[in-house]
């Protein structure tokens, strides 16, 4: 996770909850609530009085727990931490775990509401190499890990997969150095640095000496009354409803196609229009487009010769 560039707060292992007790205090507490019962001589709780469409087994008859048992218990654990909102992911295979996580929280009766924790379900990931896909079969030995895929493809290339689309749809992930840019690292963006001494000829004007201030520029905005510079703008301001969105509906791929239309338009803009121009203050509130911060272009080291 650290070459992937994600930190966890608080982080623990599985086996923890068996070893600290955890497990069986959540089964003891299921029994006294009542939601439970005995068959075959496995412990069975009671899911479908919370929803479920079948009862489940917590506790096999050798005496070993069903995996969705420490998940119970872990999300105790996490509610009586104080989190009042819990996100979970998992793959789309362990969809079924939901509806049994849930139907035991309920049961427990400590004040959980209906709904928590939330879920967000990720499809696998194809992985691609010379036009085949790498077998992600454990028994076979031949699967691939996050590391794996940040070591071939690079840490930025890998984030930027993993974000750029919703979590439930297919992902194929073409590693092979030899495909398409577009292919191997899907829409992501390349860094470009804008600078009006690099815009093509038609549309500079004899270099002289230019200077530009943030006060000036964001004087003289209402300049930028062009279809072009309008279209940018109003890309602009769609930024912070796009990140409330993306918040609110669990959906962080809304900000990696919102920076990919914002590039596009931004681009677009910049190719087609003219920042240093005659007309001083228009001049400047287009420099403000291209640097919000109002650089000194002339000065500014990501413009350098």
């Amino acid at each position: 996770m650290a070459a992937f560039g994600v930190d966890f707060d608080i982080y623990f292992l599985e086996s923890s909850l068996y070893t600290d007790g955890k497990v069986e205090e959540t089964v003891r507490e299921l029994v006294a609530k009542g939601h439970t019962y005995e068959e075959g001589g496995a412990l069975w709780l009671k899911s479908t009085d919370f929803g479920d469409d079948k009862d489940r087994v917590m506790r096999k008859s050798d005496g070993t727990y069903t995996y969705f048992v420490p998940d119970v218990a872990y999300h105790l654990s996490k509610w009586q931490r104080g989190y009042e909102r819990a996100i979970t992911e998992l793959g789309a295979d362990h969809h079924g775990s939901l509806a049994r996580v849930r139907a035991g929280l309920q049961a427990l009766d400590v004040g959980i509401p209906k709904g928590w924790p939330e879920y967000v379900l990720h499809q696998m990931v194809t992985v691609m190499r010379g036009g085949e896909e790498v077998k992600l079969s454990k028994r076979a030995g031949s699967y691939l890990t996050l590391r794996d895929l940040i070591e071939e493809a690079g840490r930025d290339a890998t984030r930027w997969f993993l974000i750029a689309r919703k979590p439930d749809s297919q992902l194929v992930f073409d590693i092979d150095p030899g495909a398409p840019a577009e292919q191997r690292q899907p829409g992501v963006l390349r860094a470009v640095r804008a600078c009006p001494s690099r815009q093509p000829a038609a549309l500079r004007p004899p270099r002289r000496a230019t200077r530009t201030t943030k006060a000036n520029a964001l004087a003289h905005l209402a300049k930028l009354d062009d279809e072009g510079s309008l279209s940018l703008l109003v890309e602009l301001s769609r930024w912070p409803e796009t990140v409330e969105a993306a918040g609110q509906s669990l959906e962080p791929h809304l900000i990696a196609q919102y920076l990919r239309e914002l590039a596009y338009a931004f681009h677009t803009w910049y190719a087609n229009t003219p920042v240093l121009v005659e007309d001083a203050d228009l001049r400047d509130a287009r420099l403000a487009l291209a640097w919000p911060c109002g650089r000194d272009w002339r000065t500014d080291s990501s413009c350098s010769a």
